[in-house]
């Protein structure tokens, strides 16, 4: 158990969360020699947050909370949360790799006395903040703050959070003697906050670099225009444009569609894949089954949606639009190369236009992956026999021969194959026979010249 953690929360929630985790992990050795004895007083650790003062409103609420780390705090305060590998400070915002979505407060009702104050209870020094400039003074400019560019991404722009920033923490320009006058009333400034006065609510930032972390020092501060806005901020106002709801602008992100989504913030996070902490008890279990893990679930998600294209190309293909079920039928084994039905059916498409050795190809490595496929053996006795009657037009016998064994090795009882072959080998036969008449002959004929 992490006591630090356990400690942490104690002092945060009271003896309330004391008296549950008593009565709920009674029975947990791990939980024996942590808690703190009855009558034991909580301080509060210096400097720690308290709950918002919206739950003292809603005891219900905080009443939840409690019972809820209390019936899970074996999970809850186990070393298994802590990363496994390096965390990342920072995560890019791609929308290619996952979904960047607006603060969840955009899709909330949080009164916003609750949001201001939880913006000051999580705000730190180094946080970089966007804003307007909204008057100028010969000790610096305010600026009112729209968004947050690191940090605990809240919806702040509704807010009417002010900050100063100074002189002494405006850069000078080459150009401009005065380092204010480079400025002007609306400019949009990217800051780093310089210091935080949670009590009075009051903040003050920099432009200078050096009030960045290592992590962000890159991040270019000062003007900037609407086109350097995070993602997370205009998707934000789409949003209040749009009254989408958190599933639809989820769905219809590009990133969300990406397979590999859950490796990547996985890595980002620090998450093991093959051992990620849950508070579902049911996935503490050690031994999973092979097709519960992530690439077996995926494969018969590509299994499926192949189908989906597949079924649209064969209704293509009914109504003579072959060019449109070809492209399903390619699109099907992009997701899912290995996919039989889509190979059967493709197979089939290039064998009507012609191309049996495409189809052939692609109805033996549709046998190879499943050999009990009816269509798929039957499909390929066909094409070898068509290909064969072929290569008897070009009296390319032998090859012929080899196709039309090749379907009775597959097929002993395909009548259409043995009758081909029957017929091919009688031919062959007379051909041998008249050749070795007509070589007769010339042997008499020689012979007769020679007497002459």
């Amino acid at each position: 158990m992490d006591r630090e953690l356990l400690r942490q929360a104690l002092s945060y929630h009271g003896p309330a969360l004391l008296s549950l985790l008593r009565a709920e992990q009674h029975d947990n050795p791990d939980f024996r020699g942590l808690l703190p004895p009855p009558g034991t007083a909580l301080e509060p650790p210096r400097g720690a947050s308290q709950p918002p003062a919206a739950w003292k409103e809603r005891p219900s609420i905080d009443t939840e909370i409690k019972r809820f780390i209390a019936k899970k705090a074996d999970l809850l305060f186990a070393h298994a949360w802590k990363p496994n590998g390096p965390l990342c400070e920072t995560i890019e915002e791609n929308e290619e790799y996952y979904a960047v979505m607006p603060p969840l407060e955009r899709f909330m009702e949080v009164p916003r006395e609750e949001r201001r104050e939880l913006f000051f209870r999580d705000i730190e020094r180094g946080d970089i903040v966007i804003g307007r400039i909204t008057s100028i003074r010969e000790f610096g400019f305010f600026m009112v703050l729209i968004c947050l560019g690191s940090g605990i991404i809240r919806e702040i722009s509704d807010l009417e959070i002010t900050a100063l920033c100074p002189l002494r923490d405006v850069p000078s320009q080459s150009n401009h003697g005065d380092p204010l006058s480079y400025y002007q009333t609306g400019d949009l400034i990217r800051a780093a906050i310089k210091d935080v006065d949670r009590y009075h609510e009051k903040l003050t930032v920099s432009l200078y670099s050096s009030a960045l972390p290592p992590n962000l020092s890159s991040t270019k501060l000062g003007v900037i225009t609407s086109d350097d806005f995070p993602l997370h901020y205009r998707r934000s106002m789409e949003v209040a444009n749009t009254g989408e709801t958190f599933e639809e602008v989820l769905h219809r992100s590009p990133g969300f569609a990406n397979p590999f989504l859950v490796e990547y913030l996985a890595e980002k996070l620090g998450i093991s894949e093959s051992n990620p902490p849950s508070l579902m008890r049911s996935l503490q279990i050690k031994n999973f089954n092979e097709e519960d893990f992530a690439p077996a679930l995926r494969k018969k998600q590509s299994a499926s949606w192949a189908l989906k294209c597949v079924k649209a190309g064969v209704d293509y293909f009914k109504v003579g639009r072959h060019v449109e079920a070809m492209n399903e039928y390619n699109k099907a084994l992009e997701i899912d190369p290995q996919n039989v039905e889509a190979l059967v059916a493709r197979g089939a498409l290039y064998a009507t236009k012609g191309s049996l050795n495409k189809a052939i190809g692609d109805f033996e490595i549709a046998l190879e992956n499943c050999p009990t496929h009816r269509n798929a053996r039957k499909y390929l006795c066909q094409t070898l026999v068509e290909r064969g009657g072929q290569l008897e037009e070009e009296d390319k016998l032998i090859n012929a021969e080899s196709y039309y064994k090749k379907a009775l090795s597959l097929d002993e009882t395909f009548q259409e194959a043995e009758e081909a072959l029957t017929k091919l080998r009688k031919h062959m036969q007379g051909e041998t026979s008249c050749q070795r008449r007509e070589t007769e002959r010339k042997e008499s004929r020689n012979k007769c010249r020679k007497i002459a």
